[in-house]
């Protein structure tokens, strides 16, 4: 993986001023794009979309600070239609415009080539398994939410506390498949994992495909496949996004597994009074890689 995304880094290199193909090369290296996305997103700590933007916008500054061509000719060298599209995207990157930087010399913020090294990591062993599991349905209550990487989502906190209580008790009782309990979902993620895009939040249960439910409730239809399980305990989100930023930095890279496209699937097993604590089991759908 790490081979992959020095080469998926070479890439964006090579094509700077133009679109290129991502898919091919995931193809290309054996594995998917969707795959390839959220291992670079992980651990560069951006989406893929946002270095692109980043890297044009610094090689572009050179060309403005030059100043040996006109704007108009930096923005079409630089891959855009007009001086007034380049100009968003380079303030978007530097906080400012390109005649302000070509004026006074900056500001500017450079985004260097990145370069992906193994260290040595994962002293602290994963507790994981994995399970192979028929389709199933998950039915709950469902709601798009921006995506947040740290600490209390307040979306999905108040998606929650909007349910009365005698919801979260039908809903457990209708819940008959693995895995069990109350579930919170995350479906329809951006691949990128970029900060603040969209996704659907579903709080619910997994049912059999046969099982009769609800025409109130939402429904996501999950084929079937292989998961990882990832059990967690400790401080309450802090241990389970941990657990969850640790699969991309330690458990993909050094085992024959791979994400396909599907939900997470976060259960609790135990949880303190006031949340503070909890034991958790992390479900991601895989394939072999």
């Amino acid at each position: 993986m790490i081979s992959a995304l020095n080469q998926l880094v070479d890439l964006v290199e090579e094509h700077l001023t133009e679109e290129f193909d991502v898919d091919g090369l995931a193809r290309a290296l054996g594995t998917t794009e969707y795959h390839l996305r959220r291992m670079f997103s992980s651990l560069a700590a951006m989406p893929l979309s946002d270095y692109v933007r980043r890297r044009r916008m610094t090689v572009a500054a050179a060309d403005v600070i030059r100043g040996e061509d006109d704007l108009l000719s930096v923005a079409v060298r630089h891959g855009y239609g007009s001086t007034e599209a380049f100009g968003r995207a380079f303030r978007a990157v530097h906080g400012a415009g390109p005649s302000d930087v070509r004026r006074d010399g900056g500001p500017l913020r450079t985004q260097p080539q990145l370069r992906f090294r193994l260290t040595v990591e994962g002293n602290t062993p994963m507790d994981t398994r994995i399970v192979d599991r028929p389709a199933f349905r998950l039915v709950g209550h469902a709601a798009r939410v921006p995506l947040i990487h740290q600490g209390i989502n307040p979306h999905i906190q108040a998606h929650i506390s909007a349910l009365p209580q005698e919801e979260h008790l039908r809903l457990k009782a209708l819940g008959d498949a693995d895995p069990g309990g109350l579930l919170q979902v995350c479906d329809d993620l951006d691949p990128d994992g970029a900060e603040a895009s969209e996704l659907t939040y579903l709080h619910g249960v997994a049912v059999y495909r046969d099982t009769p439910t609800p025409d109130d409730l939402d429904a996501i239809d999950v084929p079937a496949g292989k998961w990882a399980v990832f059990h967690t305990a400790g401080p309450h989100p802090q241990a389970l996004q941990q657990t969850w930023a640790a699969t991309a930095t330690d458990w993909f890279p050094s085992t024959p597994w791979r994400l396909r496209p599907g939900p997470s699937i976060v259960t609790v097993l135990e949880r303190a009074d006031d949340f503070s604590t909890a034991t958790c089991e992390l479900w991601l759908p895989v394939e072999p890689a």
